[in-house]
């Protein structure tokens, strides 16, 4: 199956997780959960589903947990969604690399905070020579005066 097709469904199917999961799905322990991305496997048996949840690990493992109980109702409304000969199987998988993302920032700011490394977003850029920019931006313009001019 072509690379563009997989994507095409591993879209379809987020979408359709997302909608069930945000206004269909009425289990409580699924809550603060964000579909963060699909792996689809080339032959459509086996779907990835790759979530990203909000709060402490002992909220992370129950709304997990809700989120596999619910696999057969969601696995319906990804077969409505799309149209295949079989409804890849679901599987959930706990993706940490928005916290792990936020807790590398954590560590830079705390280091930048105690001098260990420089902060580069306050200009430790080199000087641009603005006069020879200038110079050949006023070369291109005068070339493209010179091309309009000769036809």
């Amino acid at each position: 199956m072509t690379t563009r097709r997989l994507a095409k469904v591993e879209r379809a199917i987020r979408e359709a997780i997302s909608t069930a999961v945000l206004f269909e799905l009425r289990d409580p322990r699924v809550s603060g959960v964000t579909i963060l991305r699909i792996t689809v496997a080339p032959d459509l048996l086996v779907a990835k589903v790759y979530v990203s949840i909000m709060g402490d690990e002992k909220k992370q493992s129950l709304c997990l947990h809700g989120l596999r109980s619910a696999r057969g109702f969601l696995q319906k409304k990804v077969a409505d969604r799309i149209q295949t000969k079989n409804t890849p199987i679901l599987s959930f998988e706990l993706d940490d690399s928005i916290r792990m993302s936020a807790e590398a920032s954590r560590i830079l700011r705390q280091m930048t905070a105690e001098g260990k490394i420089t902060d580069y977003s306050e200009g430790d850029d080199e000087d641009v020579d603005t006069e020879d920019s200038s110079d050949l931006t006023d070369e291109h313009e005068n070339h493209r005066v010179e091309d309009d001019n000769s036809t």
